[in-house]
């Protein structure tokens, strides 16, 4: 969801938002999904993707991401993205915020994304710096201010160095968030998350599904993590457990969920998580080509870590911490 900055924010004391100014700046929190993109004989699955962005809007997740990494959006057409866009945006009739990723090598490029897809009622952009050109400093300001003039919509950063070669130092971050269009980062970095969650001027969304305890517990945002695809209320209570102050709740739960998360990336971002969700019955493992979907090995250590779950009945923190 959006909170303004009107409303208060310490620590754990997270509030969703019940109103929103028109004139106030709006930031992410809480639980955003980064949706795959399902798909069936190398064409998508427009009614899969309707029926996951209703899953997770019934589980109570605060937001999406769409056609970012782990939706592969890189390798859609432009007809493709707008295409996806408007089912999930159909799927979730305005109850649940979307934004869209947006990336490339060229600043232009992007520029042009944007304009293809601003035409829609998403709640931004989620936007890394140019990747393999590896540029100064002056050189991402310059990306970003680029994006923001294409649009009137709130961006995200999003500093995932592994991918773009591009580190964002905090104090590029920053300077970065000063510019009121720009409500918040998605860190992949577990330094900089370190860094940031403690400074009451940034928005900082864990995107390391690794670190996203640590990151809630210490007062974070909020997630956005490839794993929340899988039995997504139980990081809706993570992160609920987290926010109210009950950590030791929140460990036993995050502990059940460890053997699956730790598997969620170990083959290439999203092969993992489709693997999941058609274990699951929900959509098709195929990805685009040149990814290639789960390993038959991987798909078996999945189906022994999503049996460990707690069941979907369990409510009580005493039976998550059993």
């Amino acid at each position: 969801m959006w909170r303004t900055e009107e409303e208060s924010f310490s620590g754990a004391a997270v509030h969703a938002c019940t109103g929103i100014a028109a004139a106030s700046r709006q930031t992410p929190w809480g639980i955003w999904v980064p949706m795959v993109t399902p798909m069936r004989a190398g064409s998508l699955d427009l009614p899969g993707a309707a029926r996951l962005a209703e899953s997770y809007l019934e589980a109570g997740v605060n937001g999406l991401i769409i056609l970012g990494t782990t939706g592969e959006g890189s390798l859609l057409s432009t007809h493709e993205r707008q295409v996806f866009t408007a089912a999930v945006l159909e799927a979730v009739h305005g109850e649940l915020p979307v934004m869209a990723g947006v990336g490339a090598i060229d600043t232009r490029a992007v520029c042009a994304q944007v304009a293809e897809l601003d035409g829609f009622d998403l709640a931004g952009y989620l936007v890394p710096p140019p990747c393999y050109l590896r540029p100064s400093d002056a050189g991402i300001v310059w990306h970003f201010n680029e994006v923001a003039r294409a649009t009137e919509r709130p961006l995200m950063l999003y500093n995932v160095p592994k991918r773009t070669g591009c580190a964002m130092s905090p104090a590029l971050i920053r300077s970065l968030l000063a510019q009121p269009q720009i409500s918040a980062v998605k860190e992949c970095g577990a330094g900089n998350l370190g860094v940031l969650v403690n400074d009451p001027h940034v928005t900082v969304l864990c995107g390391e599904d690794a670190a996203l305890l640590d990151h809630l517990l210490a007062g974070g945002a909020g997630v956005i993590a490839a794993s929340s695809h899988i039995r997504p209320d139980l990081f809706v209570r993570l992160l609920h457990l987290a926010q109210t102050g009950r950590f030791r709740a929140a460990r036993a739960l995050f502990a059940k969920l460890a053997p699956l998360i730790s598997l969620m990336f170990a083959e290439p971002n999203p092969a993992p998580v489709k693997a999941a969700l058609a274990l699951s019955g929900v959509i098709s493992p195929e990805t685009r080509l040149p990814l290639q979907p789960a390993s038959p090995a991987l798909v078996q250590r999945l189906e022994e870590a999503m049996a460990l779950l707690p069941p979907h009945t369990v409510a009580r923190d005493e039976h998550l911490a059993a």
